[in-house]
């Protein structure tokens, strides 16, 4: 009895395909990669910062504290820097549609976009601090829908990457936490990656990492590292945050790291914060508690390249039982 399971892109479509004694069936959902933009390298070892903010109903003292998070990590020498999932709203249904501004397409210059938006302070800050930026998420309004979306921004201020994020929060836990995205947002339909110097950065937002097939394709197309704004809350959190950051990084050989605002006991919704870095090992080499601040960790691509020397996994499928297929998979 032969079993494939396949994920990949043809034409832009993720498909997968079951086979069963000689019996097969496709269903497809369609995907498209962010355009990809070459930029200046960061060299094998860089330092990355995690901002993690506290996050509260007023917008621009939200883009103030993001502000000087990232030029306090700037001048800690950081190459690049991410924000949370929703750094300039609260992270709460109610909330979504107010605060939801149009997001630039990728190849946007700064100057090239509304002045006063939260985009462009990304870009300004990206510019003036000559430095990347995973610009988090924020409530995206685009013909009449809202979604939950990541810009990601080159030291020239140019939009480098947008990811609207693909799978949304709608869970029911008993006892612990109802929270339905689905009510108020829209889901994404892209895998997002941006090319830096010839190394490829995933960009996936907080549910997303619940889907490995997501982390692995990302991986087969070329990602070393893997951003992950990020919200958990007082019961997946504890629970789930830290095993599913380390079981991504573990699973694709790269490194990930996950960012979370500052816990606020008082919000609608209650952040876990523990913003992480893990390296391709599975381990945690860098971690915050609950309370607003900077994680600062290395990403050492000649460790990365070692590990998979090492346990070649990749190497190593099965491709006659199973297969991953699609485009530089």
């Amino acid at each position: 009895m032969r079993h494939v399971l396949g994920f990949g892109f043809a034409c832009g479509t993720a498909v997968c395909r079951v086979q069963r004694e000689g019996r097969s069936r496709s269903f497809g959902r369609r995907f498209a990669t962010s355009m990809a933009v070459q930029v200046e390298s960061l060299g094998s070892k860089f330092k990355i910062a995690l901002l993690q903010v506290s996050v509260g109903a007023d917008k621009q003292a939200n883009l103030s504290s993001a502000r000087k998070k990232i030029e306090e990590a700037r001048a800690n020498e950081s190459k690049l820097v991410m924000l949370p999932e929703c750094f300039n709203c609260p992270y709460d249904n109610k909330y979504f549609p107010e605060y939801a501004e149009e997001v630039p397409e990728v190849g946007t210059k700064l100057g090239d976009f509304k002045p006063g938006s939260t985009v462009e302070m990304l870009q300004k800050a990206a510019a003036e601090h000559s430095l990347y930026i995973v610009g988090g998420s924020i409530p995206e309004i685009s013909e009449g829908k809202v979604y939950n979306t990541s810009v990601s921004v080159s030291p020239t201020g140019t939009i480098i990457a947008k990811h609207r994020k693909v799978h949304l929060f709608d869970i029911d836990v008993p006892g612990g936490i109802r929270f339905m995205e689905s009510e108020v947002l829209s889901a994404g339909n892209s895998l997002t990656t941006f090319e830096v110097g010839g190394m490829k950065i995933g960009v996936a937002i907080c549910y997303d990492v619940r889907f490995p097939e997501l982390s692995l394709l990302l991986s087969g197309q070329g990602a070393k590292l893997l951003c992950i704004p990020g919200a958990f809350n007082m019961t997946t959190g504890p629970a789930h945050w830290e095993l599913l950051m380390r079981a991504r990084a573990l699973d694709n050989q790269m490194y990930v790291a996950a960012c979370s605002p500052a816990r606020d006991p008082d919000g609608s919704y209650v952040a876990w914060g523990h913003s992480m870095v893990c390296n391709p090992w599975g381990m945690v080499i860098a971690e915050a508690d609950e309370t607003e601040q900077i994680v600062y960790s290395e990403i050492d691509l000649e460790r990365l390249t070692e590990v998979r020397q090492s346990i070649p996994v990749t190497k190593q499928k099965r491709s006659d039982i199973y297969a991953v297929t699609g485009p530089d998979l």
